[in-house]
């Protein structure tokens, strides 16, 4: 016979926070493969680059005492962590026996399905944010901006009640709530309140549209959100950043990814493209360790029909591939000349870029990951009531940020649009 609890009880033996630190990390490629550091506790951390080496060297002769050139540091700094917060509710009258008693059978027939899909939206969310930047889906067609309907690129990244953000090139941000998906139409509707009626979008100042280049955010990502791999590695002219965690990358080599123009890749010679990227990189990387190439399963997919038509000039290495159900899939391709690539098919890339990582130079800095928000009186959950009843509310915050350290290591990949 099933225990009776109280929730705070269950809430510490069945979901710790460790468990969702781990099972977060297992579930996201790059945090399971970026370097982590868990002792920053928050406030401004210094980031020091690498400004430039030791390279004094002379033939014939020693360089003079006055003429060496000293190995020096770049101090970059993180003014303010950044915080993302996931909430996490219960209802009283779903985890009661009829007796009015809380058993674990009912707390645990319902906890495994809040926790997975509550993991995999932030996972996708962050994951999304630290890759490619702010935002997570682009119009494609105003369909219906009267009946609030709207094209996108990632329908994959779209669930019902979903608050989003939405901001164009000539207008001020509006948020609205997701109240209906067409997966096949690639559609949204959306309501001014969640769960209401459609939104006339053409009925608001400055309507955004494909024209302006519309996108759609998760609240608050375009003011305090982390910083995207895209920005750190491309430059300015590119839709970079101008400072890397304010240094201007342009003061020292160091700082700077070597950027290649993709808007000549299509689907017949994208992998010749990328083993050419990576010939650039290895050059201008002085070699180092053959980098991870990131990218989209749209252009993963473009890669393996390519391979399977011409059984030629590149490979699959016996054994290499690997799938992960959480969203990604590693395959290692060579060459003639040897070379061999590992490339990474991620859920949460876009299409428009590709990268080439050296994950040794990225570290995710934050103050031990996961942290659940705890009351004064030691519970770990806010009690709500109203007139249905009463609910358990759990707050979840990520406090972080990526960082790129070597950016000259790296490689990025840009303008695909094939």
């Amino acid at each position: 016979m099933a225990t009776s609890r109280s929730f705070d009880s269950m809430l510490n033996e069945f979901l710790p926070v460790e468990l969702l630190r781990e099972e977060f990390i297992k579930r996201d490629w790059l945090m399971s493969n970026a370097n982590q550091d868990e002792t920053w506790k928050g406030g401004q951390m210094i980031i020091p680059f690498e400004g430039q080496c030791a390279s004094s060297v002379e033939f014939g002769s020693l360089a003079a005492a006055g003429d060496i050139s000293e190995y020096d540091y770049v101090r970059g700094t993180i003014s303010t962590q950044p915080e993302v917060w996931g909430s996490l509710v219960f209802n009283h009258r779903d985890l009661m026996e009829h007796d009015g008693k809380m058993p674990e059978s009912t707390f645990l027939r319902i906890l495994p399905g809040q926790v997975d899909s509550f993991l995999s939206n932030m996972k996708q969310m962050v994951s999304v944010h630290l890759l490619s930047g702010p935002h997570f889906a682009k119009f494609t067609a105003d369909t219906n901006l009267a009946g609030g309907i709207v094209a996108v690129d990632r329908i994959d990244r779209f669930v019902l009640s979903q608050k989003v953000s939405i901001d164009d090139d000539d207008s001020t941000s509006l948020d609205y709530y997701v109240i209906g998906i067409n997966v096949d139409a690639k559609t949204v509707s959306l309501s001014a309140t969640r769960g209401g009626a459609a939104v006339d979008l053409t009925g608001v100042a400055q309507p955004p549209t494909t024209a302006q280049n519309a996108k759609f955010y998760h609240p608050g990502a375009q003011t305090t959100g982390m910083t995207s791999l895209r920005s750190q590695l491309l430059s300015l002219a590119n839709g970079g950043s101008t400072n890397l965690f304010g240094v201007a990358k342009t003061s020292a080599p160091f700082l700077q990814c070597p950027n290649i123009d993709g808007s000549g890749i299509t689907a017949s010679n994208i992998l010749d493209e990328i083993f050419d990227a990576y010939t650039e990189r290895q050059i201008l990387a002085k070699g180092g360790k053959a980098p991870k190439v990131v990218m989209s399963y749209a252009n993963l997919g473009a890669i393996l029909k390519l391979i399977e038509v011409q059984k030629g000039a590149f490979n699959v290495i016996p054994n290499s591939r690997k799938s992960s159900h959480y969203g990604w899939t590693e395959i290692e391709v060579g060459s003639v000349s040897q070379h061999s690539l590992t490339l990474v098919g991620v859920q949460e890339m876009n299409d428009e870029e590709i990268l080439m990582l050296d994950v040794d130079s990225l570290t995710f800095y934050s103050n031990g990951l996961f942290k659940r928000r705890k009351a004064p009186d030691g519970k770990e959950y806010f009690e709500s009531r109203a007139t249905s009843g009463y609910t358990y509310i759990l707050d979840h915050c990520l406090f972080g940020d990526l960082v790129c350290t070597a950016p000259w290591k790296n490689l990025i990949i840009h303008s695909i649009s094939f």
